[in-house]
């Protein structure tokens, strides 16, 4: 009795510990990921929108054809971005993921709480090498820190009915992606 319970325990511990190391390991040799299927259609440091999806098509999996999509593909190496994005009259997210897939860092309009969401995107290394200014306070800039030097900026605007379809594409056609001290020559 005492071998069988040993042998099924032995058997769950295994079990386990193969279903863990496949859950890590997995996702890292993945091909197809979002930003591979990305790369050959989205240049770096700009945003390109995205074709609405067909039930025979679609870009990426599981899009949701009641939003205008863009995507940001970027690389930090550089230096900074800034990124903006005029909000829709529905609803406009922007989330931010890694090279990886990993999302570390969304939001909303409403939490935006103005007719853009505007905020600069930067490694850790660069945040830190930023010079203080007494006249811009945390509250007047949003910074948000990239884990990785390269990843994906999805911005979604939603359509709620199909005639303001146009009205989406335009909110996210009209966002911006761009290193800043490119930002700042064109102002």
């Amino acid at each position: 009795m005492i071998r069988w319970l040993l042998l099924l325990f032995g058997g769950a511990l295994l079990g386990g510990v193969v279903h863990l190391a496949t859950i890590i390991i997995l996702p890292h040799t993945a091909t197809q990921d979002a930003y591979s299927r990305l790369t050959p259609i989205a240049p770096v440091n700009s945003v390109i929108s995205l074709p609405e999806p067909t039930p025979e098509k679609a870009v990426m999996p599981l899009m949701d054809p009641a939003f205008a999509s863009a995507i940001c593909r970027y690389d930090l190496s550089q230096g900074p971005m800034k990124l903006t994005v005029p909000v829709s009259l529905a609803y406009t997210s922007v989330s931010f993921y890694t090279d990886r897939d990993i999302a570390y860092y969304a939001i909303n309009d409403r939490s935006a709480g103005r007719r853009a969401i505007e905020l600069d995107l930067m490694t850790e290394a660069q945040h830190n090498e930023m010079p203080e200014d007494e006249d811009i306070t945390a509250a007047d800039r949003l910074i948000v820190e990239s884990p990785t030097l390269t990843g994906l900026i999805a911005i979604r605007a939603l359509a709620p009915d199909r005639g303001l379809v146009a009205m989406a594409k335009r909110a996210v056609d009209a966002a911006r992606c761009q290193r800043t001290d490119v930002a700042k020559g064109s102002d």
